[in-house]
């Protein structure tokens, strides 16, 4: 069952157009990976997605209703929730108070106990560094408390932009488990990111955008075998 689908969507900024025509879906619990080159449209789509630009064309829906014109606010308080390229964290603010940010709507407010447990217990670093100021971390750190700001907002779509970006191997590897975890328990992801070969070797699904558009899309196998994604994008 999709749980969001975007139907020929056109957006950009300004006079300048960046999409043309898109439209995916995303499967309720499958984890989506959005994948090609640097400048094609992945972090406008997502922008558009939760309401931080105003598509000039098309439909969102979520959940079977139309969220096309919803605030941003509105559309996390629903569950779309975005963890940011370069994480924009409050960087003159502790762990423990940008993960409070995080539970800012009703839904999330009541289970602020049990999603604060279960990022600690996801992010063990994290709770040791509770009094820490964020800026003073490192960039590794710093994303795992994007995302637990991210999963502290209870999400019913977790939309990460670029995870991997700038961080160590290891580091990324411990990222990229706990999205298997997350896809394990049920949670429905997109994932943009730039290692294009983790991305498909652990997402259920995937979309190749070049140019504002969807160029290709299928099974993650599918796309990881399709010659021309091996040659741009895999380097094999």
């Amino acid at each position: 069952m999709a749980v969001l689908e975007v139907k020929n969507v056109s957006s950009g900024y300004g006079e300048v157009q960046i999409l043309w025509d898109v439209s995916l879906q995303l499967e309720k619990g499958k984890l989506t990976s959005m994948v090609g080159g640097n400048g094609v449209g992945k972090t406008t789509l997502m922008r558009t997605i939760v309401g931080l630009l105003k598509p000039w064309q098309g439909s969102i829906m979520f959940n079977g209703k139309e969220v096309t014109k919803l605030s941003a606010h509105t559309k996390a308080a629903e569950g779309i929730v975005l963890v940011p390229e370069g994480r924009q964290l409050f960087t003159d603010m502790t762990v423990y108070e940008n993960l409070e940010l995080g539970a800012f709507s009703p839904r999330a407010k009541a289970n602020f106990s049990r999603n604060l447990e279960m990022v600690y217990e996801m992010f063990p670093r994290i709770k040791e560094r509770l009094n820490q100021l964020t800026g003073t971390m490192s960039g590794g750190e710093q994303q795992m408390v994007a995302v637990g700001r991210g999963l502290m907002a209870q999400p019913e779509i977790l939309m990460i932009d670029e995870l991997s970006l700038g961080l160590s191997p290891l580091l990324v590897l411990d990222l990229f488990q706990i999205l298997l975890r997350l896809k394990g328990e049920g949670y429905t992801i997109l994932l943009v990111e730039q290692n294009v070969q983790m991305a498909l070797a652990i997402s259920d699904y995937a979309y190749v955008v070049a140019d504002g558009k969807i160029e290709l899309q299928g099974t993650s196998k599918e796309v990881a075998n399709n010659a021309h994604v091996r040659e741009a994008y895999l380097g094999i």
